[in-house]
Protein backbone atom coordinates (compact mmCIF):
# COMPACT_ATOMS: atom_id res chain seq x y z
CA UNK A 1 0.00 0.00 0.00
CA UNK A 2 1.32 3.43 -0.91
CA UNK A 3 1.23 5.95 1.94
CA UNK A 4 -0.47 9.18 0.89
CA UNK A 5 -0.28 12.82 1.90
CA UNK A 6 -3.93 13.80 2.04
CA UNK A 7 -5.60 17.21 1.95
CA UNK A 8 -9.03 17.16 3.57
CA UNK A 9 -12.13 19.28 2.89
CA UNK A 10 -15.22 18.88 5.08
CA UNK A 11 -18.45 20.46 3.82
CA UNK A 12 -21.89 20.45 5.37
CA UNK A 13 -23.00 20.04 8.96
CA UNK A 14 -21.15 19.45 12.25
CA UNK A 15 -21.96 15.73 12.00
CA UNK A 16 -19.49 15.60 9.11
CA UNK A 17 -16.91 17.41 11.22
CA UNK A 18 -17.38 14.84 13.98
CA UNK A 19 -17.01 11.96 11.50
CA UNK A 20 -13.84 13.39 10.01
CA UNK A 21 -12.17 13.93 13.38
CA UNK A 22 -12.35 10.14 13.69
CA UNK A 23 -11.41 9.59 10.04
CA UNK A 24 -8.18 11.57 10.58
CA UNK A 25 -7.27 9.27 13.46
CA UNK A 26 -7.81 6.12 11.38
CA UNK A 27 -5.98 7.48 8.34
CA UNK A 28 -2.95 8.30 10.51
CA UNK A 29 -3.05 4.87 12.13
CA UNK A 30 -2.68 3.39 8.65
CA UNK A 31 0.46 5.45 7.99
CA UNK A 32 -0.99 8.19 5.81
CA UNK A 33 -0.26 11.87 6.48
CA UNK A 34 -2.67 14.79 6.64
CA UNK A 35 -1.34 18.03 5.13
CA UNK A 36 -2.63 21.62 5.19
CA UNK A 37 -0.91 22.65 1.96
CA UNK A 38 -2.60 21.41 -1.22
CA UNK A 39 0.70 21.64 -3.12
CA UNK A 40 2.22 19.00 -0.83
CA UNK A 41 -0.73 16.61 -1.16
CA UNK A 42 -0.92 13.39 -3.17
CA UNK A 43 -4.70 13.56 -3.04
CA UNK A 44 -7.79 15.11 -1.50
CA UNK A 45 -10.72 13.66 0.44
CA UNK A 46 -13.91 15.74 0.07
CA UNK A 47 -16.76 15.09 2.51
CA UNK A 48 -19.93 16.32 0.82
CA UNK A 49 -23.39 17.53 1.78
CA UNK A 50 -26.50 16.54 -0.18
CA UNK A 51 -29.28 18.19 1.82
CA UNK A 52 -30.50 21.11 -0.31
CA UNK A 53 -29.73 22.68 -3.69
CA UNK A 54 -27.16 25.21 -2.43
CA UNK A 55 -25.28 22.57 -0.43
CA UNK A 56 -25.27 20.17 -3.38
CA UNK A 57 -23.94 22.89 -5.68
CA UNK A 58 -21.16 23.79 -3.24
CA UNK A 59 -20.14 20.13 -3.05
CA UNK A 60 -20.10 19.70 -6.84
CA UNK A 61 -18.17 22.95 -7.38
CA UNK A 62 -15.57 21.81 -4.83
CA UNK A 63 -15.17 18.41 -6.52
CA UNK A 64 -14.71 20.07 -9.91
CA UNK A 65 -12.03 22.39 -8.50
CA UNK A 66 -9.96 19.40 -7.46
CA UNK A 67 -10.61 17.64 -10.76
CA UNK A 68 -9.02 20.70 -12.38
CA UNK A 69 -6.05 20.32 -10.03
CA UNK A 70 -5.49 16.82 -11.48
CA UNK A 71 -4.63 18.51 -14.77
CA UNK A 72 -1.81 20.41 -13.04
CA UNK A 73 -0.60 17.50 -10.90
CA UNK A 74 -0.74 14.33 -12.94
CA UNK A 75 -0.89 11.67 -10.19
CA UNK A 76 -3.17 13.65 -7.87
CA UNK A 77 -6.07 11.58 -6.50
CA UNK A 78 -9.59 12.82 -5.79
CA UNK A 79 -11.69 10.84 -3.30
CA UNK A 80 -15.28 11.90 -2.60
CA UNK A 81 -17.49 10.71 0.25
CA UNK A 82 -20.59 11.64 2.22
CA UNK A 83 -24.25 12.45 1.74
CA UNK A 84 -24.09 13.71 -1.86
CA UNK A 85 -22.55 10.40 -2.96
CA UNK A 86 -25.06 8.40 -0.95
CA UNK A 87 -27.91 10.34 -2.53
CA UNK A 88 -26.68 10.11 -6.14
CA UNK A 89 -24.55 6.93 -6.31
CA UNK A 90 -25.18 6.25 -10.00
CA UNK A 91 -25.27 9.77 -11.42
CA UNK A 92 -22.06 11.16 -9.93
CA UNK A 93 -19.55 8.55 -11.19
CA UNK A 94 -21.11 8.90 -14.63
CA UNK A 95 -21.07 12.72 -14.63
CA UNK A 96 -17.60 13.17 -13.09
CA UNK A 97 -15.53 10.13 -14.18
CA UNK A 98 -12.25 11.87 -13.24
CA UNK A 99 -12.86 11.15 -9.55
CA UNK A 100 -10.71 8.25 -8.33
CA UNK A 101 -12.98 6.92 -5.60
CA UNK A 102 -16.60 7.39 -4.59
CA UNK A 103 -17.69 6.51 -1.05
CA UNK A 104 -21.18 6.70 0.42
CA UNK A 105 -22.10 7.27 4.06
CA UNK A 106 -19.83 4.78 5.79
CA UNK A 107 -18.01 4.72 9.14
CA UNK A 108 -14.74 6.70 9.29
CA UNK A 109 -12.67 3.55 9.83
CA UNK A 110 -14.19 1.80 6.80
CA UNK A 111 -13.54 4.91 4.71
CA UNK A 112 -9.91 5.06 5.85
CA UNK A 113 -9.30 1.38 5.12
CA UNK A 114 -10.72 1.67 1.60
CA UNK A 115 -9.51 5.11 0.57
CA UNK A 116 -7.17 3.79 -2.10
CA UNK A 117 -9.77 1.74 -3.92
CA UNK A 118 -10.03 3.28 -7.36
CA UNK A 119 -13.44 1.89 -8.28
CA UNK A 120 -16.58 3.36 -6.79
CA UNK A 121 -17.34 2.11 -3.31
CA UNK A 122 -20.98 2.59 -2.33
CA UNK A 123 -22.66 0.92 0.63
CA UNK A 124 -25.93 1.15 2.44
CA UNK A 125 -25.60 3.69 5.23
CA UNK A 126 -23.84 2.45 8.34
CA UNK A 127 -24.29 5.70 10.16
CA UNK A 128 -22.61 5.06 13.51
CA UNK A 129 -19.33 3.68 14.75
CA UNK A 130 -17.28 2.71 17.79
CA UNK A 131 -14.82 5.23 19.19
CA UNK A 132 -11.15 4.35 18.79
CA UNK A 133 -9.59 7.81 18.74
CA UNK A 134 -9.87 11.16 16.97
CA UNK A 135 -7.72 14.03 15.73
CA UNK A 136 -9.02 17.54 16.39
CA UNK A 137 -7.96 21.12 15.79
CA UNK A 138 -6.84 23.38 18.63
CA UNK A 139 -10.22 25.05 19.15
CA UNK A 140 -11.69 24.54 22.65
CA UNK A 141 -14.85 22.82 21.41
CA UNK A 142 -15.59 19.57 19.58
CA UNK A 143 -18.66 17.96 18.01
CA UNK A 144 -19.68 14.46 19.08
CA UNK A 145 -22.15 12.55 16.93
CA UNK A 146 -24.50 10.53 19.16
CA UNK A 147 -26.70 9.11 16.37
CA UNK A 148 -27.39 9.38 12.67
CA UNK A 149 -30.14 8.70 10.17
CA UNK A 150 -33.73 9.70 10.83
CA UNK A 151 -37.15 8.09 11.34
CA UNK A 152 -39.15 11.32 11.18
CA UNK A 153 -41.16 12.06 8.05
CA UNK A 154 -40.91 15.82 7.55
CA UNK A 155 -42.18 16.38 4.02
CA UNK A 156 -39.42 18.86 3.06
CA UNK A 157 -36.56 16.53 4.00
CA UNK A 158 -34.88 13.77 1.99
CA UNK A 159 -32.39 12.60 4.63
CA UNK A 160 -34.26 9.41 5.71
CA UNK A 161 -34.35 8.29 2.06
CA UNK A 162 -30.61 8.28 1.57
CA UNK A 163 -29.19 8.02 5.10
CA UNK A 164 -31.61 5.41 6.37
CA UNK A 165 -33.37 5.04 9.71
CA UNK A 166 -32.29 6.43 13.06
CA UNK A 167 -29.31 4.62 14.60
CA UNK A 168 -27.86 5.48 18.02
CA UNK A 169 -24.38 4.93 19.38
CA UNK A 170 -23.93 3.14 22.71
CA UNK A 171 -23.92 5.22 25.90
CA UNK A 172 -20.55 3.85 26.99
CA UNK A 173 -18.95 4.62 23.64
CA UNK A 174 -20.06 8.27 23.67
CA UNK A 175 -18.99 8.56 27.29
CA UNK A 176 -15.54 7.25 26.37
CA UNK A 177 -15.21 9.73 23.51
CA UNK A 178 -16.23 12.71 25.64
CA UNK A 179 -13.88 11.67 28.44
CA UNK A 180 -11.03 11.54 25.91
CA UNK A 181 -11.90 14.98 24.54
CA UNK A 182 -12.05 16.58 27.99
CA UNK A 183 -8.76 15.01 29.05
CA UNK A 184 -7.16 16.38 25.86
CA UNK A 185 -8.22 19.92 26.77
CA UNK A 186 -11.62 20.44 25.12
CA UNK A 187 -13.86 22.74 27.15
CA UNK A 188 -17.10 22.31 25.23
CA UNK A 189 -18.65 19.15 23.88
CA UNK A 190 -21.47 19.64 21.38
CA UNK A 191 -23.83 16.69 20.90
CA UNK A 192 -25.22 16.35 17.38
CA UNK A 193 -27.55 14.00 15.46
CA UNK A 194 -30.30 14.42 12.88
CA UNK A 195 -32.60 14.63 15.91
CA UNK A 196 -31.04 14.37 19.37
CA UNK A 197 -34.45 13.78 21.02
CA UNK A 198 -34.54 10.35 19.35
CA UNK A 199 -31.29 9.23 20.95
CA UNK A 200 -31.48 5.72 22.35
CA UNK A 201 -34.96 4.71 21.17
CA UNK A 202 -33.61 2.16 18.68
CA UNK A 203 -31.21 0.37 21.05
CA UNK A 204 -32.66 1.03 24.52
CA UNK A 205 -36.38 1.22 23.72
CA UNK A 206 -36.85 4.76 25.04
CA UNK A 207 -35.47 8.29 24.78
CA UNK A 208 -32.08 8.18 26.50
CA UNK A 209 -30.84 11.75 26.05
CA UNK A 210 -31.50 12.51 29.77
CA UNK A 211 -29.44 9.46 30.81
CA UNK A 212 -26.65 10.43 28.43
CA UNK A 213 -26.54 13.97 29.86
CA UNK A 214 -26.50 12.54 33.38
CA UNK A 215 -23.50 10.32 32.56
CA UNK A 216 -21.57 13.02 30.72
CA UNK A 217 -22.18 15.48 33.56
CA UNK A 218 -20.34 13.10 35.92
CA UNK A 219 -17.12 13.20 33.88
CA UNK A 220 -14.43 15.09 35.77
CA UNK A 221 -13.32 18.40 34.30
CA UNK A 222 -14.34 21.99 33.70
CA UNK A 223 -16.38 21.84 30.50
CA UNK A 224 -19.76 22.57 28.93
CA UNK A 225 -22.17 20.15 27.30
CA UNK A 226 -24.31 21.65 24.51
CA UNK A 227 -27.19 19.84 22.77
CA UNK A 228 -28.16 20.68 19.19
CA UNK A 229 -31.04 19.75 16.85
CA UNK A 230 -33.98 18.79 19.07
CA UNK A 231 -37.18 18.02 17.15
CA UNK A 232 -39.96 20.13 18.73
CA UNK A 233 -42.58 17.38 18.46
CA UNK A 234 -40.50 15.03 20.62
CA UNK A 235 -39.16 17.27 23.40
CA UNK A 236 -40.48 15.70 26.62
CA UNK A 237 -40.49 16.84 30.25
CA UNK A 238 -37.82 14.21 30.95
CA UNK A 239 -35.56 15.67 28.25
CA UNK A 240 -36.06 19.17 29.65
CA UNK A 241 -35.18 17.93 33.13
CA UNK A 242 -31.94 16.55 31.69
CA UNK A 243 -30.81 20.15 31.16
CA UNK A 244 -30.75 20.70 34.92
CA UNK A 245 -27.28 19.15 35.23
CA UNK A 246 -24.56 21.64 36.06
CA UNK A 247 -22.41 21.16 32.95
CA UNK A 248 -25.32 21.20 30.49
CA UNK A 249 -25.74 24.74 29.15
CA UNK A 250 -29.28 26.10 29.14
CA UNK A 251 -29.32 26.45 25.37
CA UNK A 252 -32.32 24.94 23.59
CA UNK A 253 -31.84 24.43 19.85
CA UNK A 254 -35.34 23.49 18.67
CA UNK A 255 -35.99 24.02 14.93
CA UNK A 256 -39.74 24.64 14.60
CA UNK A 257 -39.51 25.39 10.81
CA UNK A 258 -42.71 27.49 10.80
CA UNK A 259 -45.39 29.16 12.90
CA UNK A 260 -48.48 28.64 10.76
CA UNK A 261 -50.90 25.86 11.70
CA UNK A 262 -51.53 25.01 8.06
CA UNK A 263 -47.87 24.98 7.00
CA UNK A 264 -46.78 22.91 10.01
CA UNK A 265 -49.41 20.33 9.06
CA UNK A 266 -48.19 20.30 5.43
CA UNK A 267 -44.66 19.78 6.79
CA UNK A 268 -45.97 16.76 8.75
CA UNK A 269 -45.24 18.39 12.09
CA UNK A 270 -47.65 17.47 14.89
CA UNK A 271 -47.44 20.33 17.42
CA UNK A 272 -49.48 23.43 16.66
CA UNK A 273 -48.10 26.96 17.11
CA UNK A 274 -49.99 27.33 20.41
CA UNK A 275 -48.55 24.02 21.66
CA UNK A 276 -45.08 25.16 20.64
CA UNK A 277 -45.58 28.45 22.49
CA UNK A 278 -46.49 26.47 25.62
CA UNK A 279 -43.35 24.36 25.22
CA UNK A 280 -41.14 27.44 25.09
CA UNK A 281 -43.00 29.01 28.03
CA UNK A 282 -42.35 25.83 30.01
CA UNK A 283 -38.63 25.96 29.18
CA UNK A 284 -38.34 29.57 30.34
CA UNK A 285 -40.29 28.76 33.51
CA UNK A 286 -37.96 25.86 34.31
CA UNK A 287 -34.83 27.78 33.30
CA UNK A 288 -35.24 31.59 33.51
CA UNK A 289 -31.83 32.08 31.86
CA UNK A 290 -32.68 29.73 28.98
CA UNK A 291 -31.63 30.71 25.48
CA UNK A 292 -34.02 29.60 22.73
CA UNK A 293 -32.74 29.02 19.21
CA UNK A 294 -34.84 27.93 16.23
CA UNK A 295 -34.82 27.75 12.45
CA UNK A 296 -37.52 28.68 9.94
CA UNK A 297 -38.22 27.69 6.32
CA UNK A 298 -39.75 30.45 4.17
CA UNK A 299 -41.63 29.85 0.93
CA UNK A 300 -42.87 26.32 1.65
CA UNK A 301 -45.45 25.23 -0.99
CA UNK A 302 -48.84 26.71 -0.16
CA UNK A 303 -47.46 29.44 2.13
CA UNK A 304 -49.74 32.48 1.74
CA UNK A 305 -49.29 36.00 3.05
CA UNK A 306 -51.72 35.04 5.85
CA UNK A 307 -49.51 32.06 6.80
CA UNK A 308 -46.50 34.36 6.85
CA UNK A 309 -48.26 36.87 9.12
CA UNK A 310 -49.18 33.97 11.43
CA UNK A 311 -45.48 33.03 11.49
CA UNK A 312 -44.47 36.60 12.37
CA UNK A 313 -47.04 36.68 15.20
CA UNK A 314 -45.66 33.38 16.50
CA UNK A 315 -42.05 34.64 16.42
CA UNK A 316 -43.05 37.85 18.22
CA UNK A 317 -44.96 35.85 20.84
CA UNK A 318 -42.12 33.45 21.64
CA UNK A 319 -39.28 36.00 21.35
CA UNK A 320 -36.56 33.55 20.33
CA UNK A 321 -33.07 34.63 21.36
CA UNK A 322 -31.58 33.23 18.16
CA UNK A 323 -33.26 32.44 14.85
CA UNK A 324 -31.89 31.21 11.55
CA UNK A 325 -34.00 31.16 8.39
CA UNK A 326 -33.64 29.91 4.85
CA UNK A 327 -35.72 29.64 1.71
CA UNK A 328 -37.42 26.33 0.95
CA UNK A 329 -35.45 24.08 -1.40
CA UNK A 330 -37.69 22.06 -3.74
CA UNK A 331 -35.98 18.65 -3.63
CA UNK A 332 -37.14 16.20 -6.30
CA UNK A 333 -37.37 13.20 -3.94
CA UNK A 334 -39.01 15.02 -1.01
CA UNK A 335 -42.74 14.54 -0.38
CA UNK A 336 -43.27 18.32 -0.56
CA UNK A 337 -42.04 18.34 -4.18
CA UNK A 338 -45.50 17.17 -5.27
CA UNK A 339 -47.38 19.86 -3.35
CA UNK A 340 -49.15 22.56 -5.40
CA UNK A 341 -48.96 26.34 -5.04
CA UNK A 342 -45.21 26.83 -5.15
CA UNK A 343 -44.04 30.19 -3.83
CA UNK A 344 -41.98 32.48 -6.05
CA UNK A 345 -38.38 32.81 -4.91
CA UNK A 346 -38.67 36.62 -4.99
CA UNK A 347 -41.70 36.44 -2.66
CA UNK A 348 -39.90 34.03 -0.35
CA UNK A 349 -36.86 36.33 -0.26
CA UNK A 350 -39.00 39.35 0.70
CA UNK A 351 -40.55 37.30 3.50
CA UNK A 352 -37.13 36.14 4.64
CA UNK A 353 -35.87 39.73 4.78
CA UNK A 354 -38.90 40.87 6.75
CA UNK A 355 -38.64 37.95 9.18
CA UNK A 356 -34.97 38.65 9.86
CA UNK A 357 -35.70 42.36 10.41
CA UNK A 358 -38.30 41.37 12.99
CA UNK A 359 -35.95 38.88 14.61
CA UNK A 360 -33.08 41.41 14.71
CA UNK A 361 -35.20 43.66 16.93
CA UNK A 362 -36.05 40.73 19.21
CA UNK A 363 -32.44 39.49 19.42
CA UNK A 364 -31.18 42.99 20.23
CA UNK A 365 -33.79 43.33 22.98
CA UNK A 366 -33.04 39.88 24.42
CA UNK A 367 -29.29 40.58 24.42
CA UNK A 368 -29.76 43.67 26.62
CA UNK A 369 -30.45 41.49 29.64
CA UNK A 370 -26.79 40.48 29.81
CA UNK A 371 -25.47 44.02 30.37
CA UNK A 372 -23.73 44.32 33.76
CA UNK A 373 -23.96 40.59 34.31
CA UNK A 374 -20.82 38.53 34.92
CA UNK A 375 -20.78 35.40 32.77
CA UNK A 376 -18.35 32.62 31.91
CA UNK A 377 -16.89 33.10 28.45
CA UNK A 378 -15.08 30.34 26.56
CA UNK A 379 -12.25 31.90 24.54
CA UNK A 380 -12.13 30.52 20.99
CA UNK A 381 -9.44 32.76 19.51
CA UNK A 382 -7.44 35.97 19.87
CA UNK A 383 -6.88 38.80 17.38
CA UNK A 384 -5.05 42.10 17.83
CA UNK A 385 -5.25 42.13 21.59
CA UNK A 386 -8.91 41.09 21.66
CA UNK A 387 -10.19 37.78 22.99
CA UNK A 388 -13.06 36.36 20.94
CA UNK A 389 -15.22 33.92 22.83
CA UNK A 390 -18.74 32.75 23.55
CA UNK A 391 -21.06 32.59 26.49
CA UNK A 392 -23.43 29.70 27.14
CA UNK A 393 -25.93 31.48 24.88
CA UNK A 394 -23.85 31.10 21.72
CA UNK A 395 -23.04 27.96 19.75
CA UNK A 396 -19.92 28.17 17.59
CA UNK A 397 -20.18 29.04 13.89
CA UNK A 398 -23.87 29.99 13.97
CA UNK A 399 -24.39 32.44 16.86
CA UNK A 400 -22.73 35.57 18.19
CA UNK A 401 -19.48 36.26 20.04
CA UNK A 402 -18.26 38.00 23.16
CA UNK A 403 -15.36 40.42 22.59
CA UNK A 404 -12.98 41.22 25.46
CA UNK A 405 -9.69 43.12 25.56
CA UNK A 406 -6.92 40.76 26.59
CA UNK A 407 -4.38 38.24 25.38
CA UNK A 408 -2.77 34.94 26.24
CA UNK A 409 -5.87 33.44 27.83
CA UNK A 410 -7.29 30.06 26.92
CA UNK A 411 -10.32 28.27 28.28
CA UNK A 412 -12.88 29.99 30.49
CA UNK A 413 -12.70 33.56 31.74
CA UNK A 414 -15.20 35.57 33.79
CA UNK A 415 -16.44 38.64 31.94
CA UNK A 416 -18.66 41.53 32.94
CA UNK A 417 -20.80 42.46 29.93
CA UNK A 418 -20.67 46.20 29.17
CA UNK A 419 -22.27 46.44 25.71
CA UNK A 420 -24.78 44.44 23.69
CA UNK A 421 -25.82 44.71 20.06
CA UNK A 422 -28.09 42.53 17.93
CA UNK A 423 -25.91 39.43 17.99
CA UNK A 424 -22.66 40.14 19.86
CA UNK A 425 -21.60 41.26 23.32
CA UNK A 426 -18.62 43.21 24.63
CA UNK A 427 -17.18 43.07 28.12
CA UNK A 428 -14.23 43.29 30.44
CA UNK A 429 -12.39 40.61 32.34
CA UNK A 430 -13.38 40.45 36.01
Amino acid sequence: MKFLKLYIVVLGCPKNEADFSLFKHHIKQLGHEIVDDLEEADGVVVDTCGFIVDAKQESIDTILEFVEHKKVKKDFKVFVTGCLVQRYPKDLPHEIPEVDGWFGVIPPKVLAENIQKVSKYITDPIAVYDFEGRVDDDLPYAYVKIADGCDRACTFCTIPKFKGGFVSRKLEDIENEVRTLVSSGKREVILVAQDTTGYGIDIYGKQMLPELLKRLNKIDGDFWIRVMYMHPDHVTDEILEGFSYEKVVKYFDIPVQHGSTKILKLMNRTRTPSELEKLFEKIRTMYPDAVLRTSIILGFPGETSEDFEELLDFVRAVEFDKLGAFIYSDEEDAASYKLPHKVRSSTAQKRLDRLMETQAEISAMRNQRFIERVIDVLVDEEANGVLIGRGYMDAPEIDGNVFVKGSGIKGFVKVRITEADTYDLEGEIV
